[in-house]
């Protein structure tokens, strides 16, 4: 199927009907489908459901402190204000509903402290506080806390609501490339939505990543590729300001194709 727009697609570019994409976190959408984003809402309604949208006070951990740093910014509330507001910029260019939900960030969930100790310990070293103690050994493997089941429910009925308002034909969620946390719980989202979902494949992780082909052989997945505008989409990773220097460091944004899974046909 690569290169070629499967037929569930198609149908609803032809009929413009409303389609949701999911994403992970306030700049995943773009950077992943910016391309084809843009040709859908010339004829669809298209809405990006955007999942973890907020951080928390301090005091923060080591690898969120260094996620500040690198995004220049003393403050976490403020630099998700930024962020929030740059996504409602660059959607609205290209006439793309934002739908914020309002989730904690993987960097800034907290875990439960019990006791006057344990609140102490946990502003002395705040990764005893945190879900996800450092980037690099739980964000990045991909070994979502239990502790989080709970926010994934409520996640999976947030996404649920919004497809239910928007009335979407297909849901566009992440494939979880790259194995962090927070987009595989945004992937977990699409089980719901059965031969609707089309899984992304996330960009920039899958220029070092291999896509999980374990979960693509059980769901029965089918790759297709879209090129078309590829060029246009740099412009609009770069409206994310506060995100584009840390993803790339040079400023220069691999053109790669973007890439799709859709369920095959089923078998007679």
């Amino acid at each position: 199927m690569n290169g070629t727009m499967p037929e569930t697609v198609r149908e609803a570019l032809t009929a413009g009907d409303p389609i949701v994409f999911v994403s992970p976190h306030l700049d995943d959408a773009v950077l992943s489908c910016g391309a084809l984003l843009k040709v859908l809402a010339d004829a669809c309604p298209v809405v990006v459901a955007t999942v973890f949208t907020a951080a928390d006070e301090p005091p923060h951990t080591y690898a969120a402190r260094g996620f500040l740093r690198e995004c220049a910014a003393g403050d976490a509330s403020a630099l998700f204000d930024a962020r929030r507001q740059e996504d409602l910029e660059v959607l609205a260019e290209i006439g793309v509903g934002a739908l914020h939900l309002g989730f904690p960030d993987a960097l800034f969930r907290r875990r439960r402290m019990s006791g006057a100790v344990g609140a102490v310990a946990g502003r002395m070293l705040p990764e005893l506080a945190h879900r996800y103690p450092t980037y690099r050994y739980d964000i990045a493997r991909g070994r979502v806390a239990r502790g989080d089941r709970p926010m994934i429910a409520a996640v999976g009925a947030a996404v649920a609501a919004a497809v239910a308002d928007t009335g979407a034909r297909l849901v566009f969620c992440p494939l979880g490339t790259g194995r962090h946390v927070d987009h595989l719980i945004a992937r977990g989202t699409g089980a719901q939505f059965g031969r609707r979902t089309v899984y992304f494949s996330d960009f920039p992780y899958d220029q070092s990543a291999a896509a999980d082909s374990i979960f693509l052989s059980r769901h029965g997945l089918e790759p297709w590729r879209w090129n078309q505008s590829i060029a246009d989409k740099e412009r609009l990773i770069h409206g994310y300001r506060t995100q584009v220097a840390g993803l790339f460091p040079d400023l220069v944004v691999p053109r790669s194709p973007e890439t799709y899974w859709v369920a095959g046909r089923r078998r007679p």
